[in-house]
């Protein structure tokens, strides 16, 4: 079927499972478009390779890719743009990782700190190749197609209550980094795909798409979120529109 959308979850430097992903997802035609939701980097051992493929994938599958901007790549550059060590040094954050993948150094403890001789290019975040920087800075905060809103997070609340547009929240990077509860629960409208959130911290009463499964896709009325842990041990997720299919790297 034509002009399918492929909506692919937060990849935190996870090559293998990019791999396997995109393996098992069906053949793409220039009709199809892929929309990867953010968080290319951090976290696993293979950021720079991962956002490598994510480059070129529209040349090696011949359909539209779309890269949203997720809350780490707007981190990395309000790093660069004028420092942000409280995202830099937490190892939660996978800050190293990345660092060491773009040196091409080994891969350390998820618990390691930066040596004394590294710390002022990683708190600088100038490590990063020019080009890489600017295609972070070019990366869109949503996209919106027949099927779905796509964002990264979710969306924001109005002075009213509501829910708003993408194309009418302000600041928009806030989008990138919003993790309420509400908008599982209550948001209604047209179908919102979004990261960001670990599905198994997500309402399971409300989820229609495995409920047994905390781990996997969580699918509730209005929402469908694919962050299923890649790059903290679980594994990577797509959905496929308007079909509701689900594609796993596990």
């Amino acid at each position: 079927m034509a002009g399918r959308t492929f909506a692919i979850g937060d990849i935190h430097g996870e090559l293998d499972h990019l791999r396997a992903l995109l393996g098992r997802m069906p053949t793409l035609t220039p009709e199809d478009t892929v929309v990867f939701l953010g968080d290319y980097i951090d976290r696993g051992p293979a950021s720079e390779e991962v956002v490598r493929v994510v480059r070129r994938l529209h040349q090696d599958c011949g359909a539209k890719v779309v890269c949203l901007r997720g809350n780490h790549e707007d981190a990395w550059l309000r790093v660069i743009d004028r420092g942000f060590p409280e995202f830099v040094l937490p190892p939660q954050n996978g800050c190293l990782p990345t660092y060491c993948s773009y040196k091409n150094l080994p891969i350390r403890d998820r618990e390691a700190l930066p040596q004394e001789s590294e710390a002022a290019e990683l708190f600088s975040g100038r490590f990063f190749p020019d080009d890489v920087i600017a295609w972070m800075r070019g990366l869109p905060h949503f996209y919106e197609d027949e099927h779905a809103i796509y964002v990264h997070a979710g969306l924001l609340e109005g002075p009213d209550g509501s829910f708003l547009h993408p194309s009418e929240a302000e600041p928009k990077i806030a989008m990138l980094w919003v993790r309420t509860e509400r908008f599982f629960r209550e948001y209604r409208g047209k179908r919102v795909v979004v990261g960001h959130t670990a599905t198994e911290l997500l309402p399971q009463e409300l989820s229609s798409w495995t409920p047994e499964d905390p781990s996997d896709l969580w699918a509730g009325p209005s929402v469908v979120a694919v962050d299923t842990g890649c790059g903290s041990g679980g594994f990577l997720s797509a959905v496929e529109l308007p079909s509701l299919t689900v594609y796993e790297s596990r």
